[in-house]
């Protein structure tokens, strides 16, 4: 039983392995679509741009195991692997994503800071939600990102962040779950976090 962490070459990999280790989670850092396969959960971290990682996933023919497995077994997105999961980014042009979620991704407006970077808030929408377990509203999660994801379907979202707008830093659909922050960098809440991940990964099977 191991949660697979999928190694595209798009960053920060290793951090979010030695986080879920932390936490007592079973990882394997794989690209092997055989390994994802049999995985009882699975992660898409990521740092860079859209096109590149959509690129890479697809050199490595990594997109039809994420579409597949997604079906079956928990799958958590961060940062730019939540941006992933939507249908299109406007990041240097635009560029068509995984599309499990409706919904593009575009530039954090210019009347804000950008990057949206450090410490934030987030309010959470399904309190009842597993993987915001033993995690109260308001606490602080550290974000990185010049993007942000709009869905289509307000359904899906499961927190949301204040940053002079409102912008959507949590999703829950099915299987699937995404975080705009980085629960690796997040200390203890963002580890509790992690832990809520692999808790429902091992009910799961």
């Amino acid at each position: 039983m191991y949660i697979a962490i999928i190694n595209y070459n798009m960053g920060n990999i290793r951090s979010v392995e030695n986080a879920f280790k932390s936490i007592g989670a079973k990882v394997k850092v794989t690209s092997g679509i055989d390994t994802i396969n049999k995985s009882m959960a699975f992660v898409l971290p990521g740092v860079g741009a859209f096109k590149d990682a959509m690129q890479n996933l697809e050199n490595q023919g990594l997109i039809g195991a994420i579409k597949e497995n997604v079906k079956k077994k928990p799958f958590l997105g961060i940062c730019l692997g939540f941006q992933l999961l939507f249908e299109t980014s406007l990041e240097n042009g635009k560029h068509k994503g995984l599309g499990l979620l409706r919904g593009t991704v575009k530039k954090i407006p210019s009347i804000v800071k950008v990057p949206h970077m450090g410490w934030n808030q987030i309010d959470i929408l399904k309190k009842n939600s597993n993987i915001f377990d033993g995690i109260k509203d308001k606490e602080y999660f550290y974000f990185v990102h010049s993007y942000h994801a709009v869905p289509e379907e307000k359904k899906v979202v499961n927190s949301i962040t204040d940053y002079g707008i409102e912008m959507v830093s949590g999703i829950e659909f099915k299987n699937i779950f995404g975080l705009q922050f980085h629960p690796e960098k997040s200390s203890k809440f963002g580890l509790r976090l992690l832990k809520n991940f692999w808790n429902m990964a091992k009910e799961k099977k």
